[in-house]
């Protein structure tokens, strides 16, 4: 799950931050929307695992800037309530 999880979070950062010459910005708006509504569709169970293996990749990661994504990708996308005081995104799942 980790290399999947890992695969996702970096399609949706790439996404984010690319460019309008590169991916129509209201395309890229619709996938994320759409990947995002699936990951909150999972089951509760399922929701815990990914916060935690995101958690896990985020602890792991060396490049900070990735780091910092997947540690604030629980919270972007509406998985938990809100962000630790650390950042960590392992705040109250919804």
């Amino acid at each position: 799950m980790p290399a999947l999880t890992g695969m996702l979070v970096d399609v949706v950062w790439w996404l984010e931050s690319c460019g309008d010459e590169e991916v129509d910005p209201d395309s890229a708006v619709k996938i994320m929307e759409s990947v995002g509504g699936e990951l909150l569709r999972l089951p509760s169970g399922q929701r815990e695992r990914l916060v935690q293996v995101l958690a896990a990749l985020a602890e792991a990661e060396q490049d900070p800037a990735r780091r910092d994504f997947l540690k604030g990708f629980p919270f972007a996308i509406g998985m938990v309530e809100d962000e630790d005081e650390d950042g960590s995104g392992r705040g109250c799942l919804t």
